[in-house]
């Protein structure tokens, strides 16, 4: 089956993207790394848009820094975020993230900011974001936005994002001197979206837990990261099985999902302290 689009344009700027846009009543996408939304295309989830090709826009890619936080531009490619220094140092998150998505074409392709505003719930990065305790920036016909993650997310391929807006970057805090992150997931190959998996990253704040592929959205699992808080672990995984509502589908059961996020929860803990499971 063949892509059905309502035309193509290609934006000189972010403001004419955004014009762009505006104008395409409800029926703009805008096209990035293509390997979400050229996928959807392909198979008729969506037909007869406008594809506003903002792949070009030079000022929506790279990393940079300042003392608190680290900025990514939302063209940054996947394999640019698996390599950088400054990801490997203050979000190793994202760097663990890049070696379990899909294979090398796509993660040379892809970029962060399809990611996200795609917003898979079995996708890596939206869960990351969310236990990184980042800031989605957006701008539109209104002006910029900044959109904390975990009010980003709404349900399966939905989010924030008005028909109007493009995403433009994330920014999120330093990994602290101390801090430690980690990823966890369960595949039945290489390559494949992750049965379930969990992000967890400790700091001198406290723990954040956030989970993938268990329920219609990213799920920040706030119960287990107090039992986590508290020194807990039992209670913590009781607690993160109760607070998810996982779906059934031919992969996986529910009960084998929720089953598979404590064990992963053990699994990160233990990643964390250095202590065997």
């Amino acid at each position: 089956m063949k892509a059905s689009a309502g035309g193509y344009a290609r934006a000189n700027d972010l403001g004419h993207a955004i014009e762009m846009l505006g104008s395409a009543d409800g029926m703009g996408r805008v096209l990035a790394g293509g390997q979400s939304l050229v996928a959807a295309m392909n198979m008729r989830l969506t037909t007869g848009d406008l594809l506003v090709d903002i792949s070009r826009i030079s000022a929506l890619s790279g990393i940079t820094e300042d003392a608190a936080s680290l900025r990514i531009g939302a063209l940054t490619s996947h394999a640019e975020i698996g390599t950088d220094p400054l990801v490997r140092t203050y979000a190793p998150l994202l760097r663990d993230a890049v070696a379990c998505i899909a294979h090398a074409a796509i993660r040379n392709r892809g970029t962060i900011g399809g990611a996200l505003a795609h917003a898979d719930p079995a996708a890596e990065f939206p869960a990351c974001v969310l236990a990184l305790d980042a800031t989605i920036h957006v701008t539109g016909r209104d002006g910029k936005r900044a959109i904390p993650a975990d009010d980003f997310f709404h349900e399966v391929f939905e989010t924030a994002l008005q028909p109007d807006e493009i995403l433009t970057a994330i920014t999120l805090p330093k990994a602290e001197r101390d801090e430690r992150q980690t990823l966890q997931e369960v595949t039945r190959r290489s390559g494949d979206y992750a049965l379930a998996g969990l992000c967890l990253v400790r700091r001198r704040a406290g723990h954040r837990v956030s989970l993938l592929s268990v329920g219609s959205r990213p799920v920040l699992a706030r119960h287990a990261m107090a039992h986590l808080d508290a020194g807990d672990i039992d209670g913590a995984v009781a607690a993160l099985r109760a607070e998810i509502d996982p779906p059934s589908d031919t992969q996986a059961s529910a009960g084998y999902r929720r089953h598979i996020a404590g064990v992963l929860l053990r699994r990160a803990m233990a990643d964390l302290t250095g202590e065997k499971t």
